[in-house]
């Protein structure tokens, strides 16, 4: 059997190579107005959304979901015939928008296998590449320890709009816990000296929280240290899905299937719960540190959503290293890696020493 016939085949959506009544060229989604917008002649069209359709993505139930086979991705390639022009392109599998290389047409392609699950929602694009560009210009020069010249050089390239998926999780907590907390005391030895001396108490008690909306990234293809830097996320502010919104934009199923992510989602929600309840006994007790906390967690009513979340990615290139950098697409908020200045790290910290030296030469710490 060849390659092609190991490919899954599937087709474009109509809603996504919407044509412009004007000049006939593609329309995409705008993030400046939320409509589909022709880029050659600026005309804009609404997206349509029928009235029993819903505003938002749905909770999905959880535990229903585990009798279900299409949590997780298999393929691994897919050939695409772009119906404006009848021509295949071969994608990635975790691709489900791209342009065709050929016309120019939008490519959204169709969930055809029962391994697969649309996703449920999408937050859309809010801030333009051309605001991302300005936005990361901003941030770069903030780089203290970042070299002059990768400054002036950070020329990004063409930013390429990416909807990048994400699980949701909501649940309800019931936690118990035990451990210490400490309450301080300013003491003072028999040479007059001050110290502090903590006194410890042992505690236990019950805690319930609500977790909405606990984000899991669902793709193992992106630097997640500079994705994490992104967030948060406004995800209520998500619209139900419609390939409209991802018209002219690159879009990826998930790699991570639910049940990992739930499992990936306890991890981050532990810890959540951990502050958390450390600080309502430094409240209740009126503490100042907690130590020796153990807990255990139940969780109930167990929801979930596949929702696409707007990224905005690029790099710029500095002594034969490219440096890559994203933008919140909805937020512009923007993240990424710089070089450093070793000659910058020296001057400061010499000058932190020296600070030190003069203060102490003047008998402020003596």
């Amino acid at each position: 059997m060849d390659d092609f016939n190991d490919m899954n085949i599937v087709s474009t959506k109509e809603e996504t190579d919407k044509k412009c009544p004007q000049c006939g060229g593609v329309m995409d989604f705008d993030p400046a107005t939320g409509n589909l917008k022709c880029p050659y002649c600026d005309y804009e069209e609404s997206i349509k959304i029928q009235e029993e359709s819903p505003k938002k993505a749905e909770e999905l139930d959880f535990y229903a979901a585990e009798h279900t086979s299409n949590c997780n991705w298999g393929l691994e390639t897919k050939t695409v015939l772009c119906k404006a022009c009848g021509a295949e392109s071969i994608y990635d599998a975790l691709q489900t928008s791209a342009v065709c290389p050929f016309c120019g047409s939008n490519q959204v392609m169709d969930a055809n296998d029962q391994d697969t699950m649309a996703p449920g929602g999408v937050v859309p694009f809010s801030i333009s590449d051309k605001q991302a560009s300005e936005l990361f210009q901003k941030w770069i020069k903030r780089r203290w320890f970042c070299p002059k010249l990768a400054k002036d050089s950070a020329k990004p390239k063409r930013f390429k709009g990416i909807y990048l998926p994400y699980w949701t999780f909501d649940a309800d907590t019931f936690s118990t816990y035990q451990g210490e907390y400490g309450i301080d005391h300013t003491r003072k030895n028999s040479k007059g000296e001050t110290y502090t001396e903590t006194d410890w108490h042992r505690t236990s008690g019950t805690h319930r929280e609500f977790i909405n909306d606990e984000l899991v990234l669902a793709s193992k293809n992106h630097d997640m240290s500079i994705l994490r830097r992104l967030e948060p996320f406004d995800t209520e502010n998500n619209k139900s899905y419609k390939p409209e919104y991802i018209a002219g934009f690159v879009a990826e199923r998930y790699s991570m299937g639910l049940k990992d992510a739930w499992n990936h989602a306890m991890t981050t929600i532990k810890e959540k719960l951990n502050r958390h309840i450390s600080d309502e006994i430094k409240q209740e007790h009126r503490a100042d540190r907690v130590r020796s906390l153990k807990t255990g967690t139940e969780y109930s009513n167990i929801t979930y959503k596949y929702l696409l979340l707007p990224i905005w990615i690029s790099n710029f290139k500095y002594n034969d290293k490219v440096y890559q950098f994203m933008v919140n697409g909805q937020t512009g908020k923007v993240a990424g890696k710089t070089p450093i200045s070793i000659p910058k790290v020296i001057i400061t910290v010499v000058s932190i020493i020296a600070v030190i030296a003069i203060l102490y030469y003047l008998g402020v710490w003596n």
